[in-house]
């Protein structure tokens, strides 16, 4: 794992490229090989800070391989240019053991906004924080409120500080420094005026600090990140059945525009066409597929006979049902044609599931389908089912559901710690709901005994620590769980959209869980973005072990 520091100043002109320059020769006097990145600089090509971290750090490192954006990408697009930044610096990453960022300047006009715009950065690049601040002209009252400010930002932008560096303070007024800095519950480097380096003042233990350092911080950013690196290194095919759908045709646009999938659309082509025309979008690199191919009919219709029979299905009804877009792009999906499908921008959640549960059938040992969201939080991503597909579930149904969604959480790097949720708390309440999570709890056990479960369980002692200690003290699960099972839909889409809303979190799905192939439903309401997700989800969907358990 890469070792990662960010050092930032409160404002401009403090001196953090002389601590950047210390905290690298530090980190290779303990024989590490250090990479350096500024996240922002002002031209491409003409950082001269940058020039002298490199010199410093003596290695191979090219200059274009140190930096991230420029201000006038920040200033056109700050997500898209903190995606560039998250994707430039998982470059560097693969050369170095320990990587020191240094923040940005302070010389363009996003100045006012720019100290919690590193912030955010650290947060997504998952890097401690050392806080460089100036003592000059500043009483020691001055500078703790300085750096009391300036570490509540940095955790509101869920980063992590790890130091402080206080920059010439007056050696005269010490005890008034101590007094005032003796609280702050972090390691503190100060340094007076007439300093020639950090380095000889940088303790050694302060150094290796840094290369210990630890962030678990996933930000919304860098998830999508993961997911669109996934999707590109093992591309799958997704047919798309609402081809003249606006929104799917823009996600279209974008998905083959970064190589992230390979698309099916079916339709007529001079309709698709013109309508791309018409929304100014390209979808060129998209297969299209006509309906009406006779032998593709043929070939669907009997095929659908073999699997139905037993339901009395004949060619002359099998011919009419697959000129359903829903059971054609199924059928494509079961014929190995194409990977999997999303639908449902256009047509209700039961006309997109339907033709899998008829012929894709679920997984071994699933024997329910079900829907989840990925909750994208500020700081880490959740797994909430079942949000989208079944009313009210059974005792075992629902079990099976949260066996289901630990295994989804693994896939996605999420450490499985799992809440069957309740309006009551382990023994505090009684009823035949609380009675009904108490014994899906204990079948989930039973079915995988080193998976931490907890049920019932209330929302607030799942994800409240304090709370949790007050009710299950002794819970590996509560105060810390990662995946929400909901005793009925009404309780899971209703929690997953006040998430959403309030707390600023990304809700990607649903997405089906179950199923031997991927099949997504859209809600109705789905904006590009949504869509764009779904789709490279799916896409992620194929390309695990369609035989696996789950």
């Amino acid at each position: 794992m890469t070792n990662t520091v960010y050092i930032v100043a409160s404002e401009a002109r403090v001196g953090k490229s002389a601590v950047g320059l210390g905290a690298i020769e530090s980190l290779r006097q303990l024989g590490h090989q250090v990479g350096v990145f500024r996240p922002i600089i002002r031209t491409e090509g003409h950082d001269t800070t940058l020039a002298t971290l490199l010199e410093a750090a003596a290695t191979s490192q090219e200059y274009d391989q140190g930096y991230g954006v420029t201000y006038a990408q920040i200033r056109e697009d700050t997500d898209a240019a903190i995606t560039t930044i998250i994707a430039r610096f998982e470059e560097v990453k693969k050369s170095f053991d320990t990587i020191v960022v240094l923040g940005s300047d302070y010389s363009d006009v996003i100045g006012p906004v720019e100290f919690s715009l590193n912030a955010q950065i650290a947060a997504n690049l998952n890097a401690p924080v050392i806080l460089v601040v100036s003592g000059r002209g500043q009483t020691p009252v001055d500078l703790r409120h300085a750096i009391d400010f300036c570490l509540e930002e940095i955790a509101r932008q869920s980063a992590f500080s790890l130091g402080v560096v206080a920059i010439g303070l007056d050696a005269d007024r010490m005890d008034e420094y101590d007094r005032e800095l003796l609280t702050v519950d972090l390691p503190i480097v100060v340094t007076f005026p007439g300093a020639v380096s950090l380095v000889a003042q940088m303790p050694a233990t302060f150094a290796t600090t840094i290369a210990q350092a630890r962030s678990n911080v996933r930000t919304p950013l860098v998830f999508q990140y993961e997911l669109a690196e996934r999707a590109r290194s093992d591309r799958r095919t997704v047919v798309l059945p609402e081809s003249l759908e606006p929104r799917i045709l823009t996600a279209a646009h974008i998905l083959l525009e970064r190589d992230l999938v390979n698309l099916i659309l079916l339709g007529d082509a001079d309709e698709i066409h013109a309508k791309a025309d018409s929304l100014h979008v390209d979808v060129s690199k998209a297969k299209i597929q006509p309906m009406n191919d006779p032998e593709m009919i043929e070939e669907f219709a009997a095929e659908y006979v073999k699997l139905r029979a037993h339901k009395g299905m004949t060619m002359d009804k099998a011919r009419e049902t697959l000129t359903d877009v829903s059971y054609f792009g199924t059928m494509m999906i079961h014929l190995g044609m194409a990977d999997g499908m999303v639908s449902g921008s256009i047509h209700t959640t039961a006309h997109t599931i339907r033709p899998s549960l008829e012929f894709i059938k679920t997984k071994p040992g699933m024997d329910i389908v079900s829907g989840y969201f990925l909750m994208c939080l500020p700081d880490r991503v959740l797994v909430f089912a079942d949000c989208a597909v079944n009313p009210n579930p059974t005792v075992e149904q629902l079990a099976g559901i949260g066996l289901a969604s630990a295994h989804t959480a693994v896939s996605f790097g999420i450490e499985p710690r799992v809440a069957l949720l309740s309006y009551s708390t382990g023994t505090s309440g009684t009823g035949p709901d609380v009675d009904m999570v108490h014994e899906a709890t204990q079948i989930l056990h039973d079915r995988d005994p080193e998976l931490p479960v907890e049920g019932p369980i209330q929302f607030d002692a799942a994800v409240d620590e304090v709370v949790a200690k007050t009710k299950l003290p002794e819970s590996k699960v509560a105060g810390h769980a990662t995946v929400f099972i909901f005793p009925d839909l009404n309780t899971g889409n209703t929690t997953y959209k006040a998430v959403q809303r309030t707390a600023n979190a990304l809700a990607i799905g649903p997405v089906l869980q179950g199923l031997r192939k991927p099949v997504n439903d859209l809600s109705r309401g789905a904006l590009v973005d949504d869509i764009v997700n779904t789709i490279i989800i799916t896409a992620i969907q194929a390309q695990s072990d369609p035989a696996a358990p789950f």
